[in-house]
């Protein structure tokens, strides 16, 4: 089910921003412009339906690190340069607001400070202000399922009732993980289940060290974990249950001549590269940075489960140019079943995204440290009241 709409308000450089999404969108900028902000972004979003959002924003060093920094509104003088900015007398509540719209189903979650009570050692944690999930396009009064105020969450009845499910949510739990019920809260279980489903690559290793170049125990693996340590066991799994066609043609598409293959020895998996010209295949721990981060990449993207969504940021690290189209063309492949969100520096591979059916692209930029798309048609978009 395809994201059709990205919102994100209060976080970092992203003061207010609304994009339309499609089957691949690719995110472009100079450094600083706020890519890597819209990329965690998403990633927090997804960490509300594990329970995580609260533990993810401490790690970046809390609610008032992650605030955006400027004043709540830009006055026309300040737009213009006749004054500097500066703050003004603040009007709404501080608050850090992340949202998103599929085909189906929208949701959204505003998050603020904590009244701070003297006595607890948590007074800097985030608390959950609002939650709403609806049908449709935008939020509005008469599609809404389901919405937390407070302790209380509410869902739509068969009956057209809202009636309450959990009365006593925690501050810092989410309906979307206490209120999700086949019963009571099947459209909340449905999108919850989405979301976890959401892949991340952003952190897969190719040092010396890292683990995919090292035999492993395997299992069937039809999704690569995060850091790619499952390597091998997720190629093979792709082998016998996946699509080898589409995968050995990726390997040779990118490396002409090449074919890989797994060997295994008392349970542990091992992957082996045969090259074209060498009397040997090549191990993991020989492989270059850059093939095996395509290797990678590619176990990756054949997933035989394919997911709801796979967002990588910046995957032309350590690539060398040539394979930077190859990589764009097994990108398209994956879309036709998964819708993707790719952060890029690299031209050569927004070049070859870019003509695919269904490609969005958005160059980002800063104008008085917000960060703007230069989206001209901006979907509609309603955030829920507290």
């Amino acid at each position: 089910m395809m994201i059709l709409t990205l919102a994100v308000s209060g976080y970092r450089s992203l003061r207010d921003l609304i994009l339309p999404l499609d089957r691949i969108t690719v995110v472009t900028g100079a450094n600083g412009s706020g890519k890597s902000s819209l990329y965690r972004s998403i990633r927090l979003l997804a960490d509300v339906a594990q329970g995580r959002a609260i533990a993810s924003l401490a790690a970046e060093g809390g609610l008032s690190s992650t605030l955006w920094a400027g004043p709540e509104a830009f006055s026309r003088a300040m737009k213009r340069g006749d004054v500097p900015v500066q703050g003004t007398l603040r009007k709404g509540v501080v608050s850090l607001k992340l949202g998103f719209a599929d085909e189906d189903y929208g949701y959204a979650i505003d998050l603020g400070l904590p009244v701070a009570d003297g006595t607890s050692m948590f007074n800097a944690d985030p608390e959950i202000k609002a939650e709403v999930l609806w049908a449709g396009e935008a939020l509005s009064r008469a599609n809404e399922i389901a919405g937390r105020t407070g302790p209380t969450a509410r869902v739509l009845n068969p009956q057209g009732q809202r009636i309450p499910v959990v009365q006593n949510l925690a501050q810092f739990d989410s309906m979307m993980t206490h209120a999700a019920d086949p019963k009571d809260g099947l459209e909340l279980l449905v999108m919850r289940e989405r979301m976890r489903g959401w892949r991340f690559y952003d952190h897969l290793r190719t040092d010396r060290d890292a683990p995919a170049r090292f035999p492993k125990i395997g299992t069937r693996t039809p999704v690569l974990s995060a850091d790619g340590s499952d390597l091998a066991a997720a190629l093979r799994t792709i082998q016998e249950i996946g699509n080898p066609v589409a995968l050995a043609d990726a390997i040779d598409d990118a490396f002409s001549g090449a074919s890989i293959e797994i060997s295994v020895n008392e349970g542990y998996f091992e992957l082996l590269m045969n090259q074209k010209g060498l009397l040997r295949p090549l191990r993991a721990s020989e492989l270059s940075d850059g093939t095996l981060r395509y290797l990678l990449l590619t176990a990756a993207l054949l997933s035989p489960r394919p997911a709801p969504l796979i967002v990588l940021n910046e995957p032309e690290t350590s690539l060398h140019p040539s394979l930077l189209e190859p990589l764009g063309r097994l990108i398209r492949t994956a879309a036709e079943k998964t819708q993707v969100i790719v952060v890029s520096h690299a031209e050569v591979l927004v070049h070859a995204l870019s003509d695919a059916p269904g490609c969005a692209h958005f160059h980002l930029y800063k104008e008085l440290g917000e960060t703007q798309a230069g989206v001209d048609d901006t979907p509609r978009w309603k955030w829920p009241s507290r």
